[in-house]
């Protein structure tokens, strides 16, 4: 009877446990989605202000040896990312091929400037570093002009700023819900504990003895729902990389290795805590206090 009993007991315990793990991952892998979500946003928005071409008109009289000499000037600049040389040739075939008619032809002659297309790094994609720019590079003779799609900046900039703060805010949120499911969790572990841990309590135990394997459990529990979050979100990547190609150019593995670094110490330091915490609430409570 006794080894009926406790053979039973510990298979409750193992249920608690592994449901207890269960519901640490499952919490943590809707966290560590938000992360992603947060990294591929953060990406899209620099790939789109990477994107923002400034059109750097050259005058008609400058030589391409000078223009060429003056595109490696640009590319130094700590503004610029990268820079696209467009000929008078180029610029007319590719003009050609929007209109579906040859108008040099028809013209009998080029019209066109040859031009430099100019992208800015992400941070200075801005009317406001984009302005001081101009007027820097404007000061160039072999320059007629820099056309931009100044409304087009500042709608893309106002838009990224909103979805921002709405991202941010349903992180925070959402990392609320996270440390209250998995406290609650923990505290319901304990709870099924809670004679056990007075039992030791009244046979002489320290609290920091009972403590100890109670710390020792949770901390582990909270590494394998942290793992098993981890291992769902890398198929998760994988198969929405597979679907969506075009999710390549936004991967960042070093990013990505963050997220889950944080989604384990998450794990680690609630499950921890909320452990810590429960049992000394239980510790606390008279005996006749554990049957309400």
């Amino acid at each position: 009877m006794e080894s009926y009993e406790v053979s039973t007991s510990s298979k409750k315990t193992k249920s608690v446990y592994i449901s207890t793990v269960i519901s640490i991952a499952l919490v943590l892998l809707m966290t560590g989605l938000l992360g992603l979500i947060l990294v591929h946003a953060k990406n899209l928005s620099d790939y789109v202000k990477e994107n923002i071409v400034l059109n750097v008109i050259m005058n008609d009289g400058a030589s391409e040896g000078d223009v060429l000499a003056y595109q490696k000037q640009l590319e130094a600049d700590p503004y610029v990312l990268r820079s696209e040389y467009i000929s008078k040739e180029l610029a007319a075939k590719n003009l050609s091929e929007e209109l579906g008619e040859d108008f040099v032809e028809f013209l009998g002659h080029n019209p066109l400037l040859s031009s430099i297309d100019v992208y800015l790094k992400a941070q200075y994609a801005n009317t406001d570093s984009i302005q001081p720019f101009i007027k820097k590079i404007s000061a160039n003779k072999m320059i007629k002009e820099v056309v931009y799609q100044e409304s087009l900046i500042d709608m893309v900039n106002k838009n990224i700023r909103t979805i921002g703060i709405v991202i941010l805010a349903f992180t925070a949120l959402l990392l609320v819900i996270a440390v209250a499911l998995i406290n609650n969790t923990i505290r319901l572990a304990i709870y099924s504990q809670r004679f056990l841990i007075k039992s030791m309590q009244m046979v002489g135990a320290t609290k920091g003895f009972i403590r100890r394997p109670f710390l020792g459990y949770g901390i582990l529990h909270g590494l394998l729902g942290a793992l098993i979050a981890i291992l769902l979100l890398l198929l998760t990547l994988h198969l929405g990389q597979r679907e969506i190609p075009e999710l390549v150019f936004l991967r960042n593995w070093f990013e990505f290795i963050i997220i889950f670094i944080i989604v384990a110490a998450l794990g680690i330091l609630i499950s921890g805590l909320s452990t810590y915490f429960a049992v000394g609430k239980y510790l606390r409570l008279k005996s006749n206090e554990l049957y309400r």
